[in-house]
């Protein structure tokens, strides 16, 4: 696509004013606390240390909030993360620090965990109230009908628990910084065509979407939903890591059970150890449930430690099994990703997330482009582009029995000879985006190198260029660990509601759907108890 130099500078010089007048509104201090809240929150284990609770969810992220908020509505639920409050907190709030808590990681405390998977990748999970929805892009964007189908879900269920996140925490872009402007010219320059606008939707082309960063730069997590709650019914106990599940095994039913969890304070020691309860009632299938939602590295480590996986793994720990179940960890699967650095320096750039997408036609590909910090002075201009639907998998296990450490991953990057292929198509993408005629004005540079010449030399550049986009899931996948209603096979009151369920990264990241999976899936709930309280009214009538 050609694009005149009056055009860029009128679009470029806009954007600059609006960015500005937005940089502006920045520097006003933001709210310490969310003024709104009316839930209890705590960090002191002892207040729920003892207590029964209708539903338990463990991990307050991304999924787990939405689901705490909606099971709220009618039922007590404990929601337990074992990271700290994001609120008053500028690295997650402010839009400004954006990237910044991904360079701040230590060992127990920061509210994002580092690991390095056994492929020798660099990766990050969240370690805070909102989970990975408080220190990603804030890119907002729905799944794909081919998902939403293949998932077997409600469709009118799902757009009405869609709308119901957006109504709360999703914004349309304000402005677009001048190189968000820059990208999406540069991205249509490429051929990712057509030009969508604004969109929600996961369509073919180049599109601005929604954030969860609002005009005023500030960042709105998954915690926000829980403002949507019943304060009276909802206690988030931050700072506290779930060590197990606790089974009840009935001999006479050959039934097992989730009846609770074992949890400790994330920087004490692991001896001191505290319960919480399932509420016992009278007719067990209108009991509670355990949820999980502590992601795709912390649900199935859960699981492992509970003694819930492939034997031999356990024995290897010492952990008694409750049931066999091959499948925990298998699946682990991580969209692989190359990112070029189109300035030829570190700068002194303000970060800057993503606003656009380019999506392949073929829907393999999808490109982003942002500015990223390398400290707190400096940073780079970057694009990125991941595969969308690779082939590749891999597998998880237990390093050790600390829940607070990360377990051992292998996401087999373009182990598929598919994935290869698409890495060098995708490569070839980058390189024509990057010598744009955009970038290079926006730059004031000359146009990038070639990166390579060859298809064998691009395959020899995906190898040791790979790099994870964050949008790593699976190893609690339905079909293989959890069934349609996202219950664990063969243990009663245990489900599992998060990215680890997934066999593919939804849209152009998981975001959207997991904030829609948890109101769904909540609604989904509610639906069920009030079923089985209707049959218990004309079972017994008065």
């Amino acid at each position: 696509m050609e694009l005149t130099q009056i055009n860029q500078v009128h679009k470029l010089l806009t954007a600059f004013v609006l960015f500005f007048l937005a940089s502006l509104a920045l520097s006003f201090p933001l709210e310490p606390e969310d003024k709104n809240r009316q839930w209890h929150m705590t960090s002191d284990v002892k207040e729920v240390a003892g207590k029964s609770y209708d539903y338990i969810i463990v991990g307050g992220g991304t999924c787990g909030c939405p689901l705490a908020a909606t099971l709220s509505e009618k039922f007590s639920v404990l929601l337990i993360e074992r990271g700290g409050s994001p609120y008053g907190n500028p690295l997650v709030i402010d839009r400004r620090y954006y990237g910044i808590p991904l360079l701040k990681t230590d060992k127990y405390m920061s509210v994002a965990q580092s690991f390095i998977s056994h492929d020798g990748v660099d990766n990050v999970r969240g370690r805070v109230l909102g989970g990975s929805s408080a220190i990603n892009g804030g890119f907002y964007s729905r799944a794909s009908e081919e998902f939403i189908c293949k998932a077997g879900w409600d469709k009118k269920l799902v757009k009405e628990a869609y709308e119901w996140v957006e109504s709360k925490v999703v914004f349309p872009p304000f402005y677009l910084s001048p190189w968000q402007s820059v990208a999406e010219f540069s991205i249509l320059e490429a051929g990712v065509l057509p030009y969508n606008g604004f969109s929600l939707e996961h369509i073919k082309g180049t599109k601005i979407s929604g954030s969860v960063f609002d005009e005023f730069g500030k960042r709105h997590t998954s915690a926000d939903l829980l403002n949507a709650g019943n304060p009276k019914n909802l206690t988030v106990l931050l700072n506290a890591t779930v060590k197990s599940i606790i089974f009840h095994h009935n001999r006479y039913r050959n039934e097992t059970r989730a009846k609770g969890i074992s949890f400790m304070q994330s920087n004490g020691t692991l001896d001191e150890t505290h319960e919480a309860y399932i509420k016992e009632v009278q007719n067990s299938s209108s009991r509670g449930d355990v949820i999980l939602a502590a992601g795709a590295l912390g649900s199935p480590q859960l699981l492992l430690l509970s003694g819930i996986g492939p034997d031999e793994q356990l024995r290897r720990f010492n952990i008694s099994s409750v049931r066999d179940m091959q499948g925990v960890g298998k699946g682990m699967q991580d969209n692989p990703c190359i990112a070029v650095l189109v300035d030829s320096k570190p700068q002194n750039r303000l970060p800057d997330p993503p606003q656009i997408a380019g999506i392949t036609d073929d829907f393999k590909i999808i490109v982003e482009a942002s500015i990223l910090p390398l400290s707190s002075n400096s940073s780079r201009v970057n694009v990125a582009a991941k595969i969308a639907m690779p082939t590749s998998k891999g597998v998880l296990e237990l390093n050790n029995t600390d829940p607070r450490l990360n377990p051992s991953v292998r996401f087999n990057y373009l182990a598929s000879e598919n994935d290869m292929e698409e890495c060098v198509k995708m490569t070839k993408l980058l390189e024509r985006i990057a010598r744009s005629k955009s970038i290079a004005f926006f730059l004031g540079e000359s146009r990038q190198e070639k990166m390579t010449s060859a298809d064998v030399d691009l395959r020899n550049f995906c190898k040791k260029n790979v790099r994870t986009i964050y949008h790593y899931h699976g190893g609690c996948t339905v079909g293989s660990v959890v069934d349609e209603h996202y219950k664990v096979y063969g243990i009663k009151g245990l489900r599992i509601l998060d990215g680890s369920t997934f066999s593919e990264s939804p849209g152009t990241n998981p975001m959207a759907t997991l904030l829609m999976l948890g109101r769904y899936q909540g609604l989904k709930i509610l639906c069920e108890r009030d079923a089985v309280s209707d049959s218990n009214v004309q079972d017994n009538p008065k």
